[in-house]
């Protein structure tokens, strides 16, 4: 339901349009709710649900807490094998000692300690054959009433809700800001623009819809509700959207197996490739890049049944190697292997940018006399750009000094490359003219303020998301690279998965890198305590739902805390019915069950390729510890991926992420400092309107004042 899908991606509550009655007593139990979740309502919700009937104001709370509970983890059941976790956890040889010696009791046989220690140190045994293993010895009831009430704490979380407009107002902004995103949204968020795009399909329309992939989301409710495209003006514009209408990936980074298509779909497909054909025959060059998956959608368009658009039946001949045409970057391409860079780049400014995305290659590969033209051509580019792709060039500029540690590159599908950085540093001088006009370009691209700007501290080294492929959903989930303070004295990680048909065993590790990133320790299911760091037991089946938990004390030695998600056997995390990855903290004297929504300070869905999982790392420095997102998935081996074999691969992706300076909050907020106030948010409410920046929106802020939380960072980007 929209309600719930608001709720999470906003913090806002729909507010109600039942009857109105005396919902005091409601309000009071939801506002007691929310607290044992970690949420508060604000006066203004609290208000407007005491003021609703009985019947509305329950379904009213109903849907918050279901919500808000969905958001940190805590609607399924977060049992521990061990059940008197974090105390009680018994040495690892020793816990499978006594595995393997109730397996011989079992079996009316006797053996000695040194016997069954050495059939275990000799890897003979295979332990999802003992007693117990690997499977859940008491209920989750008996795990809590093993645990004391949770011991509040100052620094426990609380998320401030907030009363909205009518979920129908509430579902047309939501839309509105995803649909005109000048940046790509992540799948989850794809799937969220295609409900509402539904909903809203007779409301308000964006004016603009700069991202391609939004667009052929919109489009492809448009094609099934029969109603006309927009802005369809590329041949793979046309693709995206079949690949849409047949629920395939929109991005094109996976093949799609298209559907069959209704005879109205295939006249629609047909004359939009036919007019796009027709007033531009060049954008045939991009066909060559899909061949095979054009030939396949030739198979469902039958454009050889059309004989009035002529010109779709030419997107069919290029991917059939029948008509050659070359493409805008194999021209840039040519030119560049025959040594001509100015002429390359030339041929680029066709496509801003094509041609920023490419400086760098081209600045290098210059010579000292084509170099001139070369920027020449880039900074000619630079107004005709959109704003993403200036800042990605800001932060890739910022990083080219000298050469990096390790090189990373980080795809759309989330799988990290790394390899040496063989490139030769641009010239200090060409850095700094290259800084400064891009500086230039995006400040003036940035919104006048007509009042001040009151930046909440915490945002500011947040990454700017440039990209939502560069995160995951969730709850308090930052953009890749992001840092945010980690209060309390121990860390808890834990992931949840639960398979969807056969057995899958995920287990949580955590990898503890010393100041030259070498590894330091580990602790998994293989080794269950390292310099007081608990592992919570191994689940090796997850048909109901399993979770392991892996408690830090932030005094650990080390700089460097990695926790990871390896899959051991069984599903990917594409397949998995459900999985997730998530942080708590607490104060040493703090007791409870192992799960607490209250202490969780951020939970990430794991929806990715590969068979590793790196959510985020821990970083301890000079002001304390902080939480940096990595969003990354290693490709591993089919099975029994364990971190003892992954250690050089890890701490080479995270030593480079660590290493390189991203783009952040702050960037923007400086650039506004010369044409806005900025206030550091202190707290107290001002008197006036603002424009708020911050992580959530506090309450208070005075009427007319605009926010701009976490769900909506994205909007900050220049178009």
């Amino acid at each position: 339901m929209l309600e719930k899908v608001i709720i999470q991606k906003t913090l806002r509550v729909p507010a109600s349009t039942g009857a109105a009655g005396d919902g005091a007593a409601v309000a009071r139990q939801l506002d007691a709710a929310l607290l044992d979740a970690g949420f508060s309502a604000s006066r203004a919700m609290l208000e407007h649900v005491g003021a609703l009937a009985h019947g509305p104001a329950m379904d009213l709370a109903a849907t918050v807490v279901s919500a808000v509970r969905e958001l940190v983890g805590d609607y399924v059941e977060h049992n521990a094998y061990f059940i008197g976790f974090p105390d009680g956890v018994p040495d690892t040889v020793e816990f499978w000692i006594e595995r393997l010696r109730a397996a011989v009791l079992t079996g009316g046989g006797t053996a000695t300690d040194a016997q069954l220690r050495d059939a275990v140190l000799a890897g003979g045994v295979n332990l999802l054959d003992l007693p117990g293993y690997g499977t859940y010895q008491h209920t989750y009831a008996e795990l809590l009433a093993a645990h004391d009430a949770l011991v509040a704490a100052a620094g426990d979380r609380v998320t401030l809700l907030h009363l909205g407009d009518t979920a129908e107002e509430e579902a047309q902004r939501l839309y509105l800001a995803m649909a005109g995103s000048p940046t790509p949204l992540g799948a989850a968020d794809l799937a969220i623009l295609g409900e509402l795009a539904v909903a809203c399909m007779d409301g308000e329309q964006p004016a603009e819809v700069p991202v391609r992939e939004n667009r052929a989301v919109l489009n492809g409710v448009r094609l099934v509700l029969g109603r006309p495209l927009v802005a369809v003006d590329t041949t793979t514009d046309v693709l995206r959207l079949a690949c849409q209408v047949s629920g395939g990936d929109v991005s094109l980074a996976t093949p799609t197996r298209f559907r069959a298509l209704r005879r109205p779909e295939r006249r629609v497909l047909l004359a939009a490739l036919h007019d796009i054909v027709a007033a531009s025959p060049d954008k045939l060059g991009d066909v060559a890049r899909y061949a095979e998956r054009w030939k396949r959608l030739g198979e469902r368009l039958h454009p050889h049944e059309h004989g009035q658009w002529p010109r779709a039946r030419d997107v069919f001949a290029v991917a059939r190697g029948e008509r050659r045409v070359r493409s805008l970057a194999g021209r840039a391409e040519s030119a560049m292997r025959a040594g001509a860079v100015d002429s390359a780049a030339s041929a680029l400014s066709a496509a801003p940018g094509l041609l920023l995305r490419s400086a760098d290659r081209l600045l290098r590969r210059a010579t000292a006399a084509q170099r001139p033209a070369v920027l020449e051509a880039v900074t000619g580019a630079l107004g005709s750009a959109s704003g993403r792709v200036l800042c990605s060039l800001r932060e890739h500029v910022g990083n080219r000094m000298a050469p990096a540690s390790a090189r990373m590159y980080a795809s759309r599908s989330q799988r990290a490359w790394v390899g040496p950085d063989r490139r030769a540093p641009l010239p200090a001088g060409l850095v700094d003219e290259l800084t400064a006009l891009l500086d230039a370009e995006i400040a003036a691209r940035l919104p006048e303020l007509d009042r001040p700007l009151l930046v909440d501290p915490e945002v500011l080294d947040v990454a700017l998301p440039l990209s939502g492929k560069a995160s995951a959903d969730g709850f308090a989930v930052l953009p890749r690279g992001s840092r945010a303070p980690v209060s309390g004295e121990l860390l808890r990680f834990f992931t949840y998965w639960r398979q969807a048909g056969r057995r899958t065993d995920y287990d949580l590790s955590v990898l503890l890198l010393d100041d030259e990133f070498h590894t330091a320790g580990q602790v998994s299911w293989t080794n269950y305590h390292h310099d007081g760091v608990v592992h919570s037991g191994d689940i090796t089946d997850a048909k109901d739902g399993a979770t392991e938990f892996i408690d830090v004390p932030l005094t650990v030695g080390g700089p460097y805390v990695v926790p990871q998600v390896y899959i051991y056997a069984g599903e990917s995390f594409d397949e998995v019915a459900e999985s997730m990855f998530g942080y708590q903290t607490r104060e040493r004297e703090q007791r409870g069950a192992p799960f607490d929504a209250r202490t969780v300070r951020a939970r990430s869905q794991m929806r990715g390729p590969g068979r590793i999982a790196l959510p985020m790392v821990f970083a301890r420095g000079e002001d304390g510890w902080q939480a940096v997102w990595l969003h990354l998935y290693l490709r591993g081996r089919p099975s029994f991926n364990r971190v003892e074999d992954n250690t050089f691969t890890t701490a080479d992706r995270v030593r480079a992420l660590m290493e390189r300076r991203y783009l952040t909050v702050s960037y923007l907020v400086d650039r506004w400092r010369s044409r806005a106030e900025v206030l550091a948010w202190d707290g107290r409410a001002p008197d006036e309107p603002v424009t708020f920046i911050g992580i959530e929106a506090p309450e208070g802020l005075p009427e007319g004042s605009e926010t701009y939380t976490l769900n909506r960072l994205n909007e900050l980007i220049p178009l």
